[in-house]
């Protein structure tokens, strides 16, 4: 998610949102209301709100009697969430194809300029910054508010920047990601929809693999569209 800094400035829920999905707290760990009171500096009424919705979005658990957790996607959940996820950058890829010349490509392609230099200097940190930004301007460029805004709550279930820093400790893997988004923007470029959508497809497909692999030291096996 992108803040302006210009803009107004983030809610308590845009705040909270972003410091679980950024990974500052570990999945499992407990959140007090007291604490994040004091940390945001607010009572606890409008903190016991956010947490209800954050609960809505699958980011927390409220357990009764217990506390209340970050929750931690089953294996299964974060398979199923990338499975959407190809579907979704797919047809945003099909979709920025389709519309030719826009603001978002002149950025895809200064962020695929950019990244490919930062790839081969094996800077991951600032990489991961710009997978970020290479899959949310995509999705932007379609063009769709309503394919955004579905887009949006799955990245924030997927804590995707922590998953994205998780692959790119395998060798290679940040050269090799460069490449595919190389290959999506060329498609793109091309005004070839079709093409624009299975390269896309392809790529969150690799992405799936290289994620899973350190769990079970073997890819994974995961069913696709032909």
């Amino acid at each position: 998610m992108h803040t302006d800094p210009t803009g107004p400035a983030p809610t308590l829920l845009e705040r909270l949102r972003a410091k679980i999905t950024r990974g500052d707290l570990e999945p499992g760990s407990p959140l007090s209301e007291v604490s994040l009171a004091h940390e945001f500096d607010v009572s606890r009424t409008p903190i016991r709100e956010v947490l209800k919705q954050l609960q809505l979005e699958g980011l927390i658990e409220i357990r009764p009697k217990v506390g209340t957790f970050i929750r931690e996607p089953t294996r299964r959940e974060i398979v199923e969430m990338f499975q959407l996820k190809e579907v979704l950058e797919g047809l945003a890829a099909a979709l920025m194809a389709r519309r030719g010349p826009c603001h978002q490509l002149d950025v895809l392609e200064d962020n695929v300029a950019a990244s490919e230099v930062t790839s081969r200097a094996g800077d991951t940190d600032t990489y991961a910054n710009q997978v970020q930004g290479f899959h949310q301007t995509l999705v932007d460029g379609a063009d769709n508010n309503k394919l955004v805004e579905q887009y949006g709550r799955l990245m924030n279930q997927l804590s995707f920047y922590t998953l994205v820093r998780k692959t790119l400790d395998h060798p290679g893997r940040a050269v090799n990601s460069s490449g595919e988004h190389r290959q999506v923007l060329t498609m793109i470029q091309n005004k070839d929809p079709f093409g624009a959508e299975t390269t896309m497809r392809s790529h969150v497909f690799a992405s799936t693999q290289e994620l899973l692999v350190p769990r079970t030291r073997t890819t994974l096996s995961i069913d696709r569209e032909p």
